[in-house]
């Protein structure tokens, strides 16, 4: 549906700010403002975002009583003060992950959404594929039987080369997990929430393999364009993880985490193994999903006048024409912004998917540290 009354205002400018902006205005909202680092930024900003309202920093935004909602998409440490920030000044919140770099800081947050009974939503947007909603009404159908094994993998090459420098290599920035709690997290949450389960306990083992990088950041996800400075700095978060998982029924998981896995972009793929069937999905291919059965296999594509009512109502263009991530992003904000008003939506992840991720990361940061299964809190 179309929001026209909504008003948004984007904290933070970097490559999800403008998915974000672009987002909002494909839903038919205004992108109210923008917030950069500094007020120089944010007027820079304004001018070429072509937006109304120029805001000098986040006080000015929750004074501004016009404002419906705040997308916080700054580095990960402000996240909790700056949503929190938000909503007890009345707006609602759609916030970055991790919504926190600490368990306290996401259960604190996810307190003051209750209180103020403000919408916290929390872009988790690999669930808005037709095809990944396809797969979970085929679960919930019982189409897979019990799970026997849940396994894959998060892979990306953008942190490659030893002269890329982001601000997420910063622990005081990032938090201390990086690979897992950026990307590793979309796979723990997919898989949770299409496949029905929770994982109860983890083991985990982080790599570091680049063991110095330049300081400073340039654009997330951009290439190398040689050293950000002469200055190198020690990496303290991980380029890789590998993480055993088990849910409280023992269905054994496991998950493969990279950001420097040459070649591949942003390669998130899961398979679910039930006693009746599988599924495969693909994100860099998310128009067709592998089913198997005992019989042998075959190819499903997305199509919006077949399967389940979930892939047809995000299945908004007709077979054969791609869609893609932009097509996630605003399928969430329409769903986030019709929470907002008060309309039911199917879902959408919020503040507790937020706390829920922040739970996961803390038992993989446990469990690599003790070099043991440790139960996610």
């Amino acid at each position: 549906m179309a929001h026209p009354r909504t008003q948004a205002v984007i904290i933070g400018a970097g490559m999800i700010g403008s998915v974000h902006a672009a987002a909002i205005r494909g839903v038919g909202a205004t992108v109210r403002g923008v917030v950069g680092s500094t007020p120089s930024r944010s007027a820079v900003l304004a001018k070429e975002w072509d937006v109304p309202v120029r805001y000098p920093d986040l006080a000015a935004v929750l004074a501004d009583d016009a404002v419906d909602v705040v997308h916080i998409c700054t580095p990960n440490v402000l996240h909790a003060d700056q949503a929190v920030a938000a909503l007890r000044a009345g707006k609602h919140v759609i916030c970055e992950k991790p919504i926190a770099t600490s368990l306290a800081d996401a259960q604190r947050l996810a307190s003051v959404a209750a209180e103020t009974g403000r919408t916290l939503a929390v872009p988790y947007v690999y669930r808005y594929h037709p095809l990944v909603r396809e797969i979970r009404a085929r679960r919930m159908n019982g189409d897979f039987g019990a799970w026997q094994l849940l396994h894959g993998s998060y892979l990306q090459d953008w942190m490659l080369d030893a002269g890329t420098a982001n601000w997420r290599v910063d622990a005081a920035q990032g938090g201390r997990s990086r690979a897992f709690a950026d990307i590793g997290s979309h796979w723990c949450d997919l898989v949770e929430w299409v496949a029905g389960v929770r994982f109860h306990e983890v083991t985990a083992r982080r790599g570091i393999t680049r063991p110095e990088r330049p300081a400073g950041s340039g654009a997330t996800f951009g290439p190398a364009s040689g050293p950000a400075s002469d200055h190198l700095r020690p990496v303290t978060t991980e380029d890789v993880a590998t993480v055993l998982l088990r849910t409280a029924e023992g269905v054994l998981g496991s998950l493969t985490v990279s950001q420097v896995s040459a070649g591949r972009k942003n390669r998130l793929w899961f398979e679910l193994d039930g006693a009746a069937g599988s599924a495969v999905f693909d994100q860099e291919n998310p128009e067709s999903v592998w089913l198997g059965d005992a019989d042998g296999a075959r190819i499903v594509v997305r199509d919006p006048g077949q399967g389940s009512a979930e892939q047809r109502r995000l299945a908004t263009l007709p077979a054969g024409h791609a869609q893609g991530y932009g097509d996630c992003f605003r399928a969430f904000v329409d769903d986030a912004y019709s929470a907002m008003a008060g309309l039911p939506v199917v879902g959408l992840p919020t503040a507790a998917d937020g706390v829920r991720s922040a739970r996961l990361v803390d038992a993989v940061l446990r469990a690599d540290e003790s070099l043991s299964w440790t139960v996610v809190e």
